[in-house]
């Protein structure tokens, strides 16, 4: 099940509402999600994977996946965060098959090689078969003190499923200095936001944890005609909070494991990300539609209004992005700040801009 919801905001104007980062063809005309679906076509075939997205963005969906089942868009009146987003298809996949192994994958990142994915993600799916008390979760393998990553703290090893251990305990966004010692200790993960278990084992965590949110997402798999009226009253949190967390810790009957993902990943989640994935002239510049540079260095330049160029001189180590609704320009250095501007593009001019 690949989770293709949220709206980018951080990479505004280019994501805006109706129009989410996830589907933007940034990468030689393929989108985040469609490289998503490339991915898990290694392991699974397209009859067998299902995308979680906003209900307005189910079309685009269709028409940028060949071969996904109808059926299996399930479409969100609105966000109400991860948890909603792996508890529905997991009611739903239950309801299908009481047996099923549910892979939970993310839209948002770049990761490669994919045959290292593939091979984690199919050790993943073998070991939630093999025991159904388990609740399985990926790690990358720390390259730096990274601050911006939650990291998973690793137990004792389990053999036969390649790299893999036991989870102790989950780790928020740490300091650097937390974060170097971290690294160090060589104890730690990066926490990848992707999982495997059973479906019905999932369920089970949610009804001890979560009564009400479990009640209602067996409702919905069994009346989907109500969904409008029943998912923008689910409590909104993030599955780490509301399930893994708490799983951890011994508050409900699975256990938690991990597997490692060595991989290169890559959290398409600002301009700066975006910035070190894409090709660079070479005067550094990474470009994108109709652009026209001078004595410039360093620059992401983006231009997607039609008919118009875009012309830059004498700057650099910004980003600039020219959409038909807006126009971005800042250092790359302050491109954190962008959700913070979005919110006060809404509040001073409009909402439908934003």
């Amino acid at each position: 099940m690949i989770m293709a919801g949220g709206s980018g905001k951080r990479l505004w104007p280019l994501s805006r509402q109706g129009e989410p980062k996830q589907l933007l063809p940034l990468f030689n005309d393929r989108s985040l999600l469609q490289l998503a679906y490339q991915r898990v076509l290694k392991v699974v075939p397209a009859s067998r994977v299902l995308v979680c997205t906003g209900a307005s963005y189910a079309d685009v969906v269709a028409d940028q996946l060949e071969g996904l089942l109808p059926e299996n868009i399930l479409g969100e009146p609105e966000g109400r965060d991860s948890l909603n987003a792996v508890a529905w298809p997991a009611a739903v996949l239950a309801a299908r098959d009481p047996d099923a192994v549910m892979a939970v994958v993310t839209a948002d990142q770049l990761i490669s090689p994919e045959e290292a994915f593939a091979e984690a993600l199919s050790n993943g799916m073998r070991l939630a078969a093999d025991d159904p008390s388990v609740l399985v979760t990926f790690g990358v393998v720390p390259t730096s003190p990274h601050t911006g990553y939650g990291y998973l703290h690793r137990g004792e090893q389990i053999s036969g499923y390649g790299m893999a251990a036991e989870v102790v305990e989950f780790k928020e966004k740490p300091d650097l200095a937390t974060a170097e010692t971290y690294l160090a200790s060589g104890e730690y993960w990066w926490n990848a936001g992707m999982f495997v278990f059973r479906a019905r084992t999932l369920l089970e965590q949610l009804e001890v944890l979560h009564p009400v949110t479990h009640a209602r997402v067996l409702e919905l798999a069994a009346r989907p005609d109500r969904l409008a009226e029943i998912y923008p009253g689910l409590l909104k949190i993030s599955v780490d909070y509301a399930v893994m967390e708490p799983v951890s810790r011994g508050e409900a009957s699975a256990r938690i494991a991990a597997i490692a993902l060595p991989v290169e990943w890559i959290d398409v989640g600002s301009y700066e990300a975006l910035f070190e994935v894409l090709s660079c002239d070479t005067n550094g510049e990474a470009t994108i539609g109709t652009v026209v540079d001078l004595d410039s260095r360093d620059n992401l330049l983006i231009n997607t209004q039609e008919g118009s160029v875009l012309a830059v001189v004498g700057m650099n180590d910004a980003m600039v992005v020219r959409t038909p609704q807006a126009t971005l320009v800042g250092p790359l250095s302050a491109s954190q700040k962008i959700k913070q501007l979005v919110e006060q593009v809404a509040a001073e001019v409009s909402e439908e801009l934003a």
